[in-house]
């Protein structure tokens, strides 16, 4: 019962933040899905342009099912849009679909900081599922080596949160420059709708790191008062 009362006292702030984060990139996006953008592009008419003008010619876009599911895989060199965004000419969609593009364009420049966290995706995904076991059996059985094994097992998640925030923020400084530069998106309010959907986005990552380190933060403590 301790435990549980602890873990909430920990994790209830990364609770709340992620739930007003989540409200806030719904409203963000829900409020610029309904604005229309004056060149009149779909999503993925950008993404074709996009595409073309920024020398990505051997990436394919495909559809993905659910809302703001929108991704691009490296090795599959496929950008994967929702219907929402594919087919709607909104400034919400223009600002996905360039942000997604973006991380194409780290991945054909080889930019390192999306290098480094495709490095820590096996890591992070053996943390998170093996750390906690580890730090649990340890704990049970009093083998505090074991337990701190597993603190470092699951601090691998932490590091994941944290190197993905920069490129997270690099894919969407290139949308807003793909953007105007590319003449899809004109004028301050289209401007701002892009900023507004971007930066909402930019919070979800922020929120996830949050929620890593005090997760962490608990397990470590845990450990040490036994």
């Amino acid at each position: 019962m301790i435990l549980s009362i602890d873990y909430m006292i920990y994790m209830i702030p990364a609770f709340l933040v992620m739930m007003l984060t989540t409200w806030y990139v719904k409203s963000a996006y829900r409020k610029w899905s309904q604005v229309a953008a004056r060149s009149r592009m779909t999503g993925y008419q950008a993404a074709q342009r996009l595409i073309s003008s920024g020398g990505l010619h051997d990436i394919q876009i495909q559809g993905i099912a659910g809302q703001m599911t929108d991704r691009y895989d490296p090795r599959a060199n496929t950008l994967y849009l929702s219907r929402g965004v594919a087919e709607s000419p909104s400034v919400a969609s223009l600002a996905i679909a360039a942000h997604e593009l973006g991380h194409a364009l780290q991945d054909k420049e080889g930019y390192f900081p999306l290098r480094f966290r495709s490095a820590l995706v096996p890591i992070a995904n053996i943390g998170s599922s093996l750390g906690w076991i580890l730090i649990m059996l340890g704990l049970a059985i009093g083998l505090t080596e074991l337990a701190w094994l597993g603190v470092l097992a699951f601090a691998g998640g932490a590091v994941f949160a944290l190197a993905t925030l920069p490129v997270e923020l690099n894919a969407s400084a290139r949308a807003r420059r793909l953007l105007t530069e590319s003449g899809i998106i004109v004028g301050e309010d289209e401007q701002r709708g892009v900023n507004h959907v971007l930066n909402a986005a930019a919070l979800t990552y922020v929120a996830a790191l949050l929620t890593a380190i005090l997760q962490l933060l608990y397990f470590t403590g845990l450990v040490r008062r036994r």
